[in-house]
C-alpha cells in the first residue's frame, strides 16, 4: 500500500495513526500542500479531488475520504479494531469521530485559511480569530457530548481506542500549532494525553515524518 499525506495534515495523520495500530506496512508519498502538489497533474491522477491523504492499494485501487477510509480498514483489518461491537456504541464512536471530521476540521482546514487571507483579504490576526471560534464551537461541543454521554475513559470509549481517538489526536495537534487555549475542554484533553503515548501516535505525529520542515 502507499499513503499519499502532508506531515501536518489531520486528516493525513488519522490515517497514519490508524495503519501503525493496525501494525500494517506502506509506502510514504508526502504530498506538499504549500508548495501545491496536490493540484499537480501527477496527483490529481491519484485524487481527482487533489485532497489528501490518498492510499492506493496492491491493487491500484485508490481510496480516499479519511473517515471512510478508517471504516474500511477497520473492516479490511479487524484487528486491533476501531470499532466497537454494540450498535450503540458504534453510533457514539462515529458521532465523536464526526463533530471533529464534520463540524471542526472543515472550518480550520488549510484551503480554507487560505481563502480567508488570499482571496478575502483576512490579516493574520483575523484568520487566527477565525480559527479559534472555530475551534472553540467545536471542541466545546465535543466536551459536552463527551461528558453527557458518560461513556469516556481512558479514551472516548470506556478503555477502548477507537476510530473516536484517531480523529481527536490530529485535531489537538492541529489547535496546539495554532496556540489555542485548550484548558477548558479537560476531559477531551485527558483523552488526548492517554492517545499521544501510545505507540501508533508517538511514531507517527508531525514531526516524525520524511518531508517534516
Amino acid at each position: 500500500m502507499k499513503l499519499y499525506g502532508f506531515f501536518r495534515s489531520s486528516t493525513s495523520f488519522r490515517l497514519r495513526i490508524a495503519m501503525a495500530w493496525k501494525g500494517l506496512p506502506h509506502e510514504t508519498a508526502p504530498v506538499s500542500l504549500p508548495n501545491m502538489a496536490h493540484k499537480e497533474p501527477e496527483f490529481l491522477a491519484v485524487n481527482p479531488q487533489g485532497l489528501v491523504p490518498a492510499l492506493v492499494l496492491d491493487d491500484g485501487k485508490v481510496l480516499t475520504q479519511s473517515l471512510a477510509m478508517l471504516e474500511w480498514l477497520d473492516e479490511k483489518y479487524p484487528t486491533p479494531p476501531l470499532m466497537p461491537t454494540d450498535i450503540d456504541e458504534r453510533w457514539y464512536v462515529r458521532a465523536a469521530s464526526q463533530i471533529v471530521g464534520c463540524e471542526i476540521h472543515p472550518l480550520n482546514n488549510v484551503r480554507v485559511l487560505k481563502y480567508i487571507k488570499g482571496s478575502l483579504g483576512a490579516t493574520a490576526d483575523q484568520s487566527q480569530a477565525w480559527y479559534e471560534h472555530w475551534l472553540a464551537e467545536g471542541m466545546t461541543g465535543l466536551e459536552r457530548f463527551l461528558v453527557t454521554q458518560k461513556r469516556h475513559g481512558k479514551f472516548c470509549l470506556g478503555d477502548q481506542f477507537t476510530m473516536a481517538d484517531v480523529c481527536l489526536v490530529p485535531q489537538i495537534y492541529n489547535a496546539m500549532r495554532f496556540n489555542c487555549d485548550l484548558s477548558p475542554y479537560p476531559t477531551a484533553m485527558a483523552i488526548f494525553q492517554n492517545c499521544d503515548a501510545l505507540e501508533c501516535v508517538k511514531t507517527t505525529e508531525p514531526s516524525t515524518q520524511p518531508d517534516k520542515f
